[in-house]
């Protein structure tokens, strides 16, 4: 029913650094703080999934453009992957000089990666499992390092030799961890702050608190695209997100854009319109934030695919955002 008040929860919004430039992503921010969402999730990727989508900044200098236009939304990385691009301590100094210029609003979520970003250093692709163990000691590493003074670490996967993070925030930031099956969901709830998810699977959650996370954070993404009608916004999803249909694990193990787009070449409009909420219908919107809030989600974050955000943003403003108590 229209004007129904839904289940009180946090919406947050999703800057798709594979659609935008960096300085849009920074506006965007800005607009998404001041239509009300309270905190925003930002994609850190070396490449889009598909060439249509166009852009992929590094996530840190936009991070840094974020920190100065905004002055109330949290923002967190969704997600970095801190074990094949980039080291983590690496990671650990980015994160650390990202908390230190958001005060209390900057967390850094983490996951086991993708092959579109993380084959272009060389290493070895490896399973699942293995991927996993490196996260363990990945945010190991950044724990420790966020202690401050010199620290070392050897690991099965990592070493770290008498390395200092001089620029520390007061509280270091807190840690999301991703999980799309049961060991991920237990990774973050022993190690994790919060947990994020992609689908509304309770199972994931009860996994997640189960292994010692509950009473933490439980964000889940909704992928979106709204537009003034329902075919339009068909026509935009199946144009710059095709990848949204594509079942198992397909985006984990696909190393370039045009794998992802030779996918995607038979997926039709009818099943991008069951993976993704097309259109400018108020109900179906909120329905599917509901159907994570029904999961066990406290957090949810929309992404809006395609190029009309402002007015996204101008609906979810007017429709969407008050249901929730925002």
């Amino acid at each position: 029913m229209k004007g129904e008040t839904w289940t009180m929860v946090q919406l947050g919004y999703a800057l798709s650094s594979e659609e935008h430039p960096p300085n849009d992503l920074v506006r965007y921010a800005r607009a998404a703080e001041d239509a009300g969402f309270s905190f925003a999730l930002i994609s850190d990727h070396y490449h889009p999934w598909t060439d249509r989508q166009g852009q992929s900044p590094f996530v840190w200098s936009v991070i840094g453009g974020i920190a100065q236009a905004t002055e109330r939304l949290r923002l967190g990385t969704g997600v970095t992957c801190p074990t094949f691009r980039m080291h983590p301590a690496i990671i650990a100094q980015a994160a650390a000089t990202s908390a230190a210029m958001m005060p209390g609003r900057f967390f850094l979520g983490v996951g086991s990666g993708e092959a579109l970003n993380e084959h272009i250093v060389g290493l070895r692709w490896p399973s699942a499992a293995v991927r996993q163990d490196m996260l363990v000691e990945a945010i190991e590493i950044m724990c420790l390092l966020w202690q401050g003074s010199f620290q070392s670490y050897d690991g099965e996967y990592f070493l770290v030799e008498e390395a200092r993070i001089y620029t520390l925030p007061e509280t270091p930031p807190e840690i999301m961890i991703a999980a799309a099956g049961p060991r991920a969901a237990t990774i973050a709830g022993q190690l994790g702050d919060g947990l994020i998810v992609t689908a509304p699977k309770a199972a994931l959650v009860r996994q997640f608190e189960q292994s010692g996370g509950t009473g933490r954070p439980r964000i889940g993404q909704v992928t979106v695209c709204w537009a003034q009608d329902e075919a339009q916004a068909r026509r935009t999803a199946l144009e710059y997100w095709p990848n949204a249909a594509l079942p198992g694990q397909l985006g984990q193990e696909l190393p370039l854009p045009r794998h992802f787009e030779q996918a995607t070449e038979l997926v039709s409009e009818e099943q991008i319109a069951s993976a993704i909420v097309c259109g400018p219908d108020p109900e179906k919107h909120a329905q599917a934030i509901q159907e994570y809030v029904d999961a066990g989600c406290d957090h949810v974050y929309v992404h809006q695919v395609g190029p009309d955000q402002e007015g996204f943003l101008d609906f979810y403003r007017r429709e969407i955002l008050p249901r929730f108590g925002a």
